[in-house]
């Protein structure tokens, strides 16, 4: 390799590099917040309490210039609304000339936003900065300037390639996010961003997939998001080329378990002895866990000082009617008993109609 490519491609390795740092330095006390919490540690973090604004804009004072072209970086703080970046540049302080847009999500904390420059004239002096544009408005950072060099080529590579997958493992709670990258050789990052709108909000921790030319995995599991709710999401990626977007895709979350009210009955008791009985009845769990258990008196009003009740038992989660008894003993003899069937779930708690025995 080159002596002059490789101090390049270091440099502007460093410059990508120092973004980052700065970037997970600003989250690495930030948990994300999605209203419900994801899992991943988060770049962006929406709050209430935020408004939206304009985009904050940092040039980075050091670009990485080689013969024709140059790296250059800066950071970007979208706040809270979609933002689009850019730099500027030219052989004057007017600057003149700009590279393709390039978008950096619309979070409220600070994006590593890098670029890169080509065609330019050997050993010349260029001024650049960063700009980037939302719906509030548009910002420019400081502008700095460069010099390209002689006899040193450009560093090898582009901007990956990034692609967005269906989500996967969806229940009441949770979701996996996927995609793929390639990064194009020049070392590349990903991060994903999700929300409740098609305007996102919240994203993932950066995280590297190396400098090759194979396609690369990505993933991001999520928890304690709200059921029965859409949510959105892209994959992003970027080298020191510069940053590209997988499409916006979305998915909605299961609906809770629907919970029914036990059905119950209560059914003739035998046999009747002079101290015991078998006590009867039917409950439905219609697909609830469900627990039952048998209530009786001597007051047909089942008054509370009176009232006596079996052990709980488990009368499953099915969605068939099962037969459910309990057995009495030490009954008084010559003695009316008041008696129903008792069932509970989720849901709620369900009383059969009462009847009554009389012990011999």
């Amino acid at each position: 390799m080159n002596t002059n490519t490789a101090i390049i491609g270091g440099i502007v390795v460093v410059l990508v590099l120092i973004g980052g740092v700065y970037l997970y330095t600003q989250n690495s006390s930030t948990t994300i917040i999605p209203t419900p919490t994801g899992t991943a540690a988060g770049r962006d973090t929406t709050s209430t309490t935020q408004t939206p604004a304009s985009p904050t804009v940092t040039t980075d004072s050091t670009a990485a210039p080689s013969d024709t072209a140059a790296g250059v970086s800066g950071n970007v703080n979208p706040n809270g609304s979609f933002t689009t970046y850019w730099f500027e540049y030219g052989t004057t302080p007017n600057l003149g000339n700009k590279i393709a847009n390039q978008l950096v999500g619309s979070g409220f904390e600070a994006i590593t936003t890098p670029g890169y420059i080509t065609g330019l004239t050997k050993n010349t002096t260029y001024y650049y900065r960063l700009v980037a544009q939302n719906s509030y408005g548009t910002q420019s950072g400081t502008t700095y300037s460069f010099q390209t060099t002689v006899g040193t080529p450009a560093p090898v590579g582009s901007t990956p390639t990034t692609k967005t997958l269906a989500a996967t493992g969806i229940s009441r709670t949770t979701a996996n996010l996927s995609g793929s990258v390639i990064p194009n050789k020049a070392a590349t990052q990903f991060w994903f961003e999700y929300g409740k709108t098609p305007d996102l909000g919240l994203g993932s921790a950066l995280q590297s997939v190396g400098d090759g030319s194979a396609v690369v995995a990505a993933s991001l599991s999520l928890s304690s998001l709200d059921p029965t709710t859409t949510y959105y999401f892209r994959l992003n990626a970027q080298n020191q080329f510069g940053t590209t977007n997988g499409a916006i895709l979305n998915f909605k979350t299961l609906a809770p378990p629907l919970s029914v009210v036990p059905v119950v009955t209560t059914q003739v008791a035998s046999p009747i002895a002079t101290t015991t009985v078998t006590l009867r009845g039917t409950v439905n769990p219609y697909g609830t866990q469900t627990t039952y258990w048998f209530e009786y008196s001597t007051d047909s009003g089942f008054a509370s000082n009176l009232l006596k009740t079996t052990a709980q038992k488990s009368a499953g989660a099915g969605a068939n009617t099962v037969s459910v008894t309990a057995n009495l003993t030490a009954l008084q003899p010559a003695t009316t008993y008041y008696y129903r069937t008792v069932a509970q779930n989720s849901a709620g708690t369900i009383r059969g109609d009462s009847l009554f025995f009389k012990t011999n």
